[in-house]
This record gives C-alpha cells, sequence and structure tokens, in this order.
C-alpha cells in the first residue's frame, strides 16, 4: 500500500482491521478491502451511520440487520465477522468475495444460459429465504449486489 491511499483510507479500525483499498461503492457509501491483523485474513470492511441525512434510527436499524445478518449461515449470504467502532461510527466487518459482481461478469462474460440462470435465481431465492426468516429485508436486490466467487453467488 503506498502513502496516498492509506491517507485517502480509514486507516486502522477498529484497532485491527488495516484498510487496503475502495473495492465498492454504492448507495450505501465505501466498502474497503481491510486486512485483519489479528486473524491474518482479507475482509471487507462498510462504515454504516455517517452518511448526509441520515437518522439515529436508519443508523440503529442497520445495526439490527448487521447483527441478524451476523447468525446467519447460509452458503449464498456473505457471512459478517465483526461490528467495530471507529471515529465515532460502526463498522460492519464481512467476508470478502473476491470476484466480480453478477452485473460486471454479465457484461464480461453475455447473457447467461436459461439453465444457469435459474440456478442462480434458486441459489439467491434461498439466501433471500434464510434472510428472510431471520427478519432481514435486503432493500436493495440487484445484479451490482451479487458478488460471484468461488462459482457461487452470495448476497
Amino acid at each position: 500500500m503506498n502513502d496516498q491511499t492509506r491517507a485517502e483510507g480509514p486507516g486502522l479500525i477498529g484497532g485491527r482491521y488495516e484498510t487496503r483499498r475502495s473495492i465498492g461503492q454504492g448507495g450505501m457509501g465505501t466498502v474497503w478491502l481491510a486486512t485483519d491483523t489479528v486473524l491474518g485474513r482479507q475482509v471487507a470492511a462498510k462504515q454504516i451511520g455517517a452518511f448526509p441525512g441520515e437518522t439515529q434510527g436508519e443508523t440503529r436499524r442497520a445495526m439490527r440487520e448487521g447483527r441478524a445478518s451476523a447468525a446467519l449461515n447460509h452458503p449464498n449470504v456473505v457471512g459478517v465477522y465483526d461490528v467495530v467502532e471507529h471515529e465515532g461510527t460502526p463498522w460492519l466487518v464481512m467476508e470478502y468475495v473476491p470476484g466480480p459482481t453478477l452485473s460486471e461478469a454479465v457484461r464480461q462474460r453475455g447473457p447467461m444460459t436459461p439453465r444457469g440462470a435459474a440456478d442462480l435465481g434458486a441459489q439467491l431465492a434461498g439466501a433471500l429465504a434464510a434472510a428472510h426468516r431471520a427478519g432481514i429485508v435486503h432493500r436493495d436486490v440487484k445484479p451490482a449486489n451479487v458478488l460471484i466467487g468461488g462459482g457461487r453467488p452470495k448476497l
């Protein structure tokens, strides 16, 4: 990591997760690739509750959903490992899924076969059903929010 990357990123969050680079950005903020300095693994870290106009209630809801997500154990759901505070705001620390989003994969490879699309849809439906049983509503299911890693889609 160069000094410019470190200056632009949040650095060490929660006294444990060293941010490396931005790996995603959207309506809910920036997701950073980070290294868990205790376990020596790559993780994804996303700041929550620091967006202009976001209310305390929205931040509390995001924290509740983060806690509920951490209890989910489904092969098509990104694992939530930790919630830490950095500079007064909470961060979700999640499984890092190396690979493209579904929208990037379709742009690179072209349209999916009907069988492939049906298989992917069934896997994502299973993930959503598990989330709904846990009281979680994803709120933003779209190809840009589906990660493809190890041949498996993850929400």
